[in-house]
């Protein structure tokens, strides 16, 4: 189950809103010996789902065989036919399902079919790292909202940058790749108008071979002001780009946004500004099942004083900034954030110069 994981990791990012399952057709003999006969993970939106592709890879040694997947096979006919069926029908005989499917209308019913077809069942094997795998599709189904993780790079006196220098160089080459590869994984990225208007970033994930992996590029900008001549919106019939404004907005600058490709998301304001939760719902309507924060301290301190904040990723770099630093967060210290009792430490490592801190939030209480 845990190579079934590892597996269905490669899809996340591109796959949304359909989870990234993984499955592995096993095939054990007299002799006590087993072998791997197929591999599947769920292909794009509309076509085969990791079941299907697994058995088309084993072909007629499916019969008889232990599929292992991630996820509870499907019961009801979508874009494709049920899972449950698809292994029904290839004679597997037994099926070890790491975590039910999330949705109350379904979940159990995959189970059913293969039971009431005499397959064995046995579910939740490796159970919490499919639950931390499907995570986000789960955050989507049950709260109508992504799997939020909090990106920030800072300086050993825990600033993000210096007032009036734009962008400084606070992490490594290594640190780099590891974000771009943190890009690819999610399937949206987001940033403030503030951070768009002075760094003009282009969040594109750009490791060698996976640049048709960038993320959807998501401003929360509630006046519709960000420029036609950033990187953004230069580059947003490439890789789409979504604002997130006010009912208020400017209709003339919404018109303009949308005629070069970017795609607008009218929200309510709360007390005059977007708030972190009606952002993220408007996201989760439309598919994002995990999204990457990578705002400056005015977005990074509002989503987490609105608790919407799953995982938090701190690189921390060798540079001290001084005078006129700009710190990460507008009330809270990286101490004290690192300190959270509300988040458990799962990993630190050393990237080079640089060291990394990923925080998750504590218990793990989706399905």
């Amino acid at each position: 189950m845990h190579a079934a994981v590892r597996l269905a990791r490669r899809g996340l990012g591109l796959v949304w809103p359909n989870p990234s399952v993984g499955a592995l057709i096993v095939l054990g003999d007299s002799a006590g010996t087993s072998r791997v006969c197929g591999r599947g993970v769920t292909s794009l939106p509309g076509s085969a789902h990791a079941e299907v592709n697994a058995l088309r890879q084993a072909g007629s040694l499916a019969r008889g065989a232990t599929c292992y997947v991630t996820l509870e096979p499907c019961s009801h006919f979508g874009r494709t036919p049920p899972c449950a069926n698809a292994l029904i029908e290839a004679g597997v005989k037994r099926v070890v399902v790491g975590m039910l499917d999330p949705n109350p209308r379904v979940r159990g019913r995959g189970i059913a079919m293969l039971e009431d077809a005499g397959v064995e069942v046995t579910v939740g094997v490796a159970q919490e790292a499919c639950k931390r795998l499907h995570h986000g599709f789960a955050s989507r189904i049950e709260r109508m909202e992504p799997e939020v993780t909090l990106k920030m790079a800072v300086s050993q006196d825990g600033a993000i940058g210096r007032e009036g220098g734009g962008q400084v160089k606070i992490s490594g080459a290594l640190a780099k790749t590891y974000v771009h590869g943190l890009r690819a994984s999610h399937d949206a990225i987001l940033i403030g108008i503030g951070t768009a208007l002075a760094d003009d970033p282009e969040l594109t994930c750009r490791l060698p071979g996976m640049e048709d992996r960038s993320p959807v590029r998501i401003v929360i900008d509630s006046e519709a002001r960000l420029p036609l001549s950033s990187k953004l919106v230069r580059e947003a019939a490439r890789v789409p780009v979504w604002v997130i404004c006010s009912n208020e907005a400017s209709t003339e600058n919404l018109q303009a946004l949308s005629d070069a490709g970017v795609k607008p998301i009218r929200v309510p304001l709360e007390d005059g500004a977007i708030a972190p939760h009606v952002a993220l719902k408007a996201l989760g309507t439309r598919g994002v099942t995990r999204l990457l924060l990578e705002g400056g301290r005015r977005i990074a301190s509002a989503f987490l004083r609105a608790d919407a904040v799953d995982e938090i990723c701190l690189i921390k770099g060798a540079l001290t900034i001084g005078e006129g630093a700009i710190t990460a967060f507008d009330d809270r210290t990286v101490d004290d954030v690192l300190a959270d009792p509300a988040f458990e430490r799962v990993e630190t490592g050393v990237m080079g110069p640089d060291l990394l801190t990923r925080l998750r939030k504590k218990p793990l209480s989706l399905s």
